[in-house]
């Protein structure tokens, strides 16, 4: 029974905004230490929540930064799909943690709303408006690599996030300031905690799924049974397996049912050549049985 293998291998770019990520942590970490001791001397939980979730996000750019330096190792006997799958892991750890902290300012901002402490609203304000400064500076640092990275995009997405809290710390600020309305600061560190918890458990699906090696939302498994189906000669499809290599590569196992062996490499071409135009997937297994063959089942799609 004839075997193809199909391969189209896609490289990290290794020069691809290292030094962008190095300075996005950098001003992340600064930011983190200004802005939690402004907390602690302000009383301001909202803006402790805000540096708590700037230093996540350094920390997530310097997981990110690692994994994509594994991911340009090449495959070997060891990896044979190659180390790519690296920043999936990081993404999974980091959208972890942001889940634990979202949580956790949750129950710190309930706490609070039972016993609203003082709060100073200049620190506040100040501090706030450098973070809304940074957090922007970060996001311009990681738009590029945003477009092609699960991991980077994340980071990229948690920024845009803290920028919106950095509003509304400011927003939190200014009330204080001009009402002494001391309950807004539990109640706006609340407000950024479920922000974070919505963007984490939107994230985290598609991390998964890549992870325990599902199918991708496109193509799904019926669309490529369906396209080898009517490949000519098919005469059924069976042991179809679909899942992602890593966030940029797709591959696909397949039996194809045929009445006559002879066209197996005619019809394993064919059938490669409708997998990379209709769905971009380089990389296919496809063994050719014939249709009395003992692997043969009722569950073949029929052409």
């Amino acid at each position: 029974m004839p075997h193809d293998h199909g391969h189209h291998h896609h490289h990290v770019d290794p020069d691809a905004g290292d030094a962008r990520m190095v300075a996005a942590v950098g001003v992340n970490l600064l930011l983190t230490v200004a802005q939690f001791v402004g907390g602690l001397v302000s009383g301001s939980l909202a803006l402790i929540a805000d540096a708590i979730h700037n230093l996540s996000d350094a920390l997530s750019l310097v997981i990110a930064f690692a994994a994509r330096r594994i991911a340009r190792r090449p495959a070997d006997d060891t990896m044979t799909f190659g180390y790519a799958r690296a920043e999936v892991v990081a993404a999974l750890v980091n959208l972890t943690t942001l889940v634990v902290i979202g949580l956790f300012l949750v129950y710190e901002g309930f706490m609070r709303l039972l016993d609203p402490p003082q709060v100073e609203g200049w620190i506040v304000v100040i501090l706030a408006g450098v973070a809304l400064v940074v957090d922007l500076a970060t996001v311009l640092l990681t738009v590029k690599m945003a477009r092609s990275s699960m991991n980077i995009r994340a980071a990229f997405l948690h920024n845009v996030a803290d920028a919106m809290g950095s509003v509304a710390v400011i927003v939190a600020g200014t009330l204080i300031l001009l009402y002494d309305w001391r309950l807004v600061d539990p109640l706006v560190t609340i407000g950024i905690a479920a922000y974070i918890l919505w963007h984490a458990g939107s994230e985290l699906p598609p991390v998964i799924r890549l992870l325990m090696l599902g199918a991708p939302g496109e193509p799904n498994t019926d669309q490529v049974r369906r396209t080898l189906s009517r490949i000519d000669g098919v005469h059924g499809v069976h042991h179809v397996h679909l899942w992602q290599i890593d966030e940029r590569r797709r591959s696909v196992e397949a039996h194809l049912v045929v009445l006559d062996l002879a066209r197996g490499p005619e019809i394993v071409r064919a059938a490669k050549d409708a997998l990379g135009r209709h769905f971009e997937i380089g990389h296919s297994t496809l063994e050719v049985e014939h249709r009395d063959g003992d692997c043969a089942g009722p569950d073949q799609a029929r052409a």
